[in-house]
C-alpha cells in the first residue's frame, strides 16, 4: 500500500497540494487591501450619499464582519478560469439608519442604492466592476481571481450601539485587542434580530454566525485535519467543474458527521469521506443550523446525481493510487482529479504497510443528524 500523504500536506516538505491551493502572500495581501479600502470608503462616502437622498438621521459609520471561507479559513485560489477567490464581508448598520420604522419594510432598495453610489468612486479609481445582479449583496470584482461580496444587514439600535461601544471600549489599546472586543460583541447579538437586504423580498432573517460557529466547532471537535480535508473536497470541485457544483457549505456539511481523524494520513482521511459522500448527498443533506433547509435540494435531482458520480469516480482513482505498485501511476492518477496543483513527485511516495494504515484508522464516526433529513429534489 502507497503512502501519498506527505504530496497532500506536510510540515517538512514541499510543495503539496494544500500549499499549491493556497492563496500567494500577494495575493492575499491585495485581497486584504481591497477589502479595507471597501470599509474606508462605504465609511467616508456611505452617510454623504444618504444626506443627498433626503436623510437627515443622525450619522452612524457601518460596522463590518467578514464571513464564509476567508473567515473559515477554507479558502482555495481559484482552480481555472472564470472561478474567483470569494470574500464575504458583511456591513451592519442600525435599523434607524435605514427606516423610521421598527422593522426596514421598504429600506433594502434605499440601502443598495445608497452603498452602490458610496462605492463608485472607488471602483472607477480602482478599475474594478461592480456587479449589481446579486440578491443579497454587493459584488465588487477586484481582480481576475478574486471578488468581494458585500451583504448588508440591519440590527436593532440597542445592538448597533453595543458594537460601537465595544470599540470604542480599547481606544488607545492594541487594534487586535479592539478587534477582539468588537468581535465579541458581535458574536453576542441576539440571533433573531439580524436582517439581510434582498433585492426581490427587501429584508429576511439571515446570519451569518451560527454557520461560522457550528464550523469551529467540527474543527475543535476533529482537528485541523478536517479543515484541510474540506479544502481538498472543493479542490477536487474547483476542477471537476469549471463553474457550479456542490456549494462549500454543502460539503462542509456532507463530510462533518463522516469523517475520521487518521493519524498523520490526510490521504486514507480523505479516502474515508469519499467512501460515504456520494451515499450521504443522495440521502440529502441539510444546513447544519437549520434542519428545514435542504442543501441538495438547493443543488438539483441531476446535480446531485452528478456529484455523487464524480464523487465516486474520485474515491476508485484514490483507492487505486493507494493500492497500486507504482507510484507514478498514483501520482498520475491523482493530477488528474486535482489537475497539476497536485505535486507529481514520485520519489516522495512512501511504502506502507497494512499494519500501519490500520494504526491509523480512527474510531468508529457516530451518525450524524444531518444526513438523511431531507431528500434531494
Amino acid at each position: 500500500m502507497l503512502n501519498l500523504s506527505s504530496l497532500f500536506f506536510s510540515t517538512a516538505e514541499a510543495p503539496t497540494l494544500l500549499g499549491n491551493m493556497d492563496l500567494s502572500d500577494a495575493q492575499r495581501d491585495f485581497i486584504a487591501e481591497a477589502k479595507n479600502a471597501v470599509r474606508q470608503c462605504l465609511r467616508t462616502n456611505l452617510m454623504k450619499v444618504l444626506r443627498e437622498r433626503g436623510y437627515e438621521g443622525p450619522a452612524v459609520h457601518p460596522r463590518f464582519f467578514t464571513q464564509g471561507s476567508w473567515a473559515y479559513k477554507t479558502i482555495n485560489a481559484p482552480a481555472q478560469h472564470p472561478q474567483q477567490a470569494d470574500v464575504d464581508d458583511g456591513a451592519y448598520l442600525p435599523l434607524s439608519f435605514v427606516s423610521q420604522e421598527t422593522k426596514p419594510s421598504v429600506a433594502s432598495g434605499i440601502f443598495f442604492a445608497a452603498a452602490q453610489e458610496a462605492l463608485k468612486p472607488l471602483v472607477l479609481a480602482r478599475g474594478w466592476k461592480l456587479d449589481t445582479s446579486k440578491d443579497t449583496c454587493i459584488r465588487l470584482e477586484i481582480a481576475r481571481f478574486a471578488h468581494v461580496d458585500i451583504p448588508l444587514y440591519a440590527i436593532p439600535d440597542e445592538e448597533f450601539e453595543t458594537l460601537q461601544k465595544a470599540a470604542a471600549a480599547t481606544h488607545g489599546y492594541a487594534s487586535d485587542s479592539a478587534d477582539r472586543a468588537e468581535r465579541d460583541a458581535w458574536t453576542a447579538l441576539p440571533r433573531d434580530h439580524v436582517l439581510l437586504a434582498h433585492r426581490e423580498d427587501d429584508w429576511v432573517k439571515s446570519d451569518p454566525r451560527p454557520v461560522k460557529t457550528w464550523f469551529v466547532g467540527e474543527v475543535e471537535r476533529h482537528g485541523e485535519q478536517y479543515r484541510r480535508v474540506v479544502r481538498y473536497l472543493k479542490g477536487f470541485r474547483d476542477w471537476q467543474w469549471s463553474s457550479g457544483g456542490p456549494s462549500s457549505i454543502l460539503l462542509m456539511a456532507a463530510s462533518a458527521p463522516i469523517f475520521g481523524f487518521r493519524d498523520k494520513r490526510d490521504d486514507l482521511a480523505l479516502l474515508d469521506v469519499l467512501e460515504q459522500l456520494p451515499a450521504a448527498l443522495r440521502n440529502g443533506v441539510s444546513n447544519p443550523v437549520d434542519g428545514q433547509e435542504s442543501l441538495t435540494k438547493r443543488l438539483g435531482a441531476a446535480g446531485v446525481e452528478d456529484a455523487a458520480k464524480k464523487f465516486e469516480m474520485f474515491e476508485n482513482y484514490l483507492r487505486a493510487a493507494l493500492h497500486s505498485s507504482s507510484s507514478h501511476q498514483a501520482c498520475a492518477w491523482m493530477v488528474d482529479q486535482f489537475g497539476a496543483r497536485f505535486p507529481n513527485i514520485p520519489s516522495r511516495v512512501k511504502v506502507a504497510s497494512v499494519a500501519a494504515a490500520v494504526l491509523a484508522t480512527p474510531a468508529t464516526a457516530t451518525a450524524s443528524r444531518l444526513v438523511g433529513r431531507s431528500q434531494a429534489g
